[in-house]
């Protein structure tokens, strides 16, 4: 292994190490406010602290809620001034701070820390789907056989013009999305799919790019 390699796996490393750091970052506030709002709720139960009462049990509960409310709260002010009165965010932040303004101090923390948390959930939903996207998208092959000039010769995907004609072999994979020029294809469609079971494509229809062709060359007329 040279400097290079080194030089790169170091990189990979620490662009790794930034994305769990990024990552742990998103989860501090609710995280904070998980902790201030279990120790709230023991100290209330259990009453080890009798001073733990009036202002400073609301201002304990006020500390918990505000790393998960305050964003909320924001989001809800800024649809207000955008002319949209019924938004998650203000309907949430009405809630809790209603649950303040009766003295519910740990339902409110509790309700924001809930929506938060499913907040959280989701956009890593929404950031894996979009992973997976990309990893769909790197399935594509870095070259394509074009019909050019009474030949094939082999060019990079992204040269390749709409309603060109393009050849696939055996074995290898759609680079471009288009539709079927030869009589039949047999693809395997697993990486776009999940199918394992092979595709039978008739003349004119649609083929995908990132497929693999299993019998025979065929000849696909490109979307994009």
């Amino acid at each position: 292994m040279d400097a290079n390699d080194n030089c790169f796996d170091g990189n990979d490393v620490s662009h790794n190490n930034s994305e769990k750091l990024s990552s742990l970052k998103i989860y501090l506030p609710a995280i904070f406010s998980f902790v201030m709002f279990i120790a709230g709720i023991i100290v209330d139960y259990i009453e080890v602290f009798p001073l733990f009462s009036g202002w400073i049990r609301m201002l304990w509960y006020v500390v918990a809620y505000i790393p998960v409310g305050f964003p909320v709260i924001i989001e809800g002010w800024k649809s207000i001034k955008n002319g949209d009165f019924f938004t998650e965010f203000l309907l949430m932040s009405i809630a809790t701070l209603g649950a303040f303004a009766i003295g519910e101090y740990p339902e409110g923390v509790a309700v924001m820390l809930f929506y938060a948390v499913g907040e959280l959930f989701q956009s890593a939903a929404v950031k894996k789907a979009k992973g997976n996207i990309k990893a769909l998208l790197d399935v594509r092959p870095k070259e394509a056989l074009v019909y050019r000039d009474d030949d094939y010769v082999s060019v990079n995907p992204e040269t390749v013009g709409i309603g060109e004609k393009i050849q696939v072999r055996v074995g290898e994979k759609i680079p471009l999305d288009g539709k079927l020029l030869s009589e039949k294809a047999s693809l395997n469609t697993a990486a776009i799919t999940g199918e394992s079971k092979p595709d039978t494509i008739a003349k004119g229809e649609k083929v995908f790019a990132g497929s693999i062709n299993l019998n025979g060359v065929i000849e696909i007329e490109t979307f994009s």
